[in-house]
């Protein structure tokens, strides 16, 4: 069996619930809409699962070509935005670098602060926004955390729940990791970190840097709460990065953009410290 894509996701708000797809545009920053959307507090502040769990189920839909957003929290009743495209910019912060965006109003602001707890405004990534991130091939993102493109396979899931597993635990899915694109077929785990260039449809994308873990792989993207110690104490049993953390995905930069669908091949074009054209699968 050949390597194929088996799921897509994209995250129109930043620290929200993914959006599953079965096909989808590949810009040079990423899925279409992926991270468009930011959730800040009342100083321009970046909030995230790291700190606010209960970001987690709170469910963007994105009609009319993104001139709409509808918004849905469990308890709640939705809330309908008419995106703003080009409104004032306002100053935000991600990470500690400064960046600007477009407010989308004090409706939506008032719901997501009774959803959260606490103020919030959501933002949206003006047309010149062009963020250039870092890694062994740079490329550009809106508000995703470090690069375009997280791409995970199943057999390096299988592999972390089988060590889970062995320690008793449950294991856990694979929407933990928020990926943008599931794998299946490698026949190996990790073979993503090894990628260098890869085909899937119409796209091409290059390796960025392994996906270093963090604290909202320990929160249940259905309910947004936090559950911990798994995976992040299994990880740190085998897939520790020196000097930053534990490791699990690739993050892509996008070379070519161009269409894909649940279904297309993945198709190895380079592979680390060598220039053959392979594609490894299972029998």
């Amino acid at each position: 069996m050949s390597a194929r894509v088996v799921s897509l996701h994209t995250y129109p708000i930043k620290g929200c619930a993914g959006v599953p797809l079965t096909s989808a545009y590949l810009t040079p920053a990423g899925l279409t809409h992926d991270r468009t959307f930011m959730i800040v507090d009342e100083h321009g502040v970046f909030r995230s699962q790291r700190r606010e769990a209960q970001l987690a189920p709170i469910r963007p839909e994105v009609l009319d070509d993104g001139r709409e957003l509808r918004l849905h929290a469990p308890g709640t009743d939705g809330v309908r935005v008419a995106v703003d495209l080009d409104g004032p910019r306002r100053p935000v912060e991600m990470f500690g670098q400064p960046y600007r965006a477009i407010d989308q109003g004090d409706a939506v602001a008032r719901w997501l602060t009774r959803v959260v707890g606490s103020p919030s405004r959501l933002v949206r990534v003006p047309p010149e926004h062009d963020r250039v991130t870092d890694g062994e091939t740079p490329g550009r993102a809106g508000f995703a955390d470090s690069g375009a493109l997280l791409v995970a396979s199943r057999a390096s899931l299988a592999e972390l729940n089988r060590r889970i597993a062995d320690r008793g635990a449950t294991g856990v899915p694979i929407d933990r990791f928020r990926p943008n694109i599931v794998v299946d077929g490698w026949a190996e785990p990790h073979v993503e970190d090894e990628a260098r260039e890869l085909t899937v449809g119409d796209a091409e994308l290059a390796f960025a840097k392994q996906a270093i873990r963090c604290a909202v792989t320990l929160v249940d993207q259905l309910t947004g709460v936090r559950t911990g110690p798994e995976p992040l104490r299994t990880l740190a049993d085998y897939r520790r990065v020196p000097g930053k953390g534990v490791a699990f995905g690739a993050k892509f930069s996008v070379l070519t953009p161009g269409q894909l669908a649940v279904g297309d091949d993945v198709v190895v074009r380079r592979w680390s410290g060598t220039a053959v054209t392979a594609q490894p699968s299972t029998s």
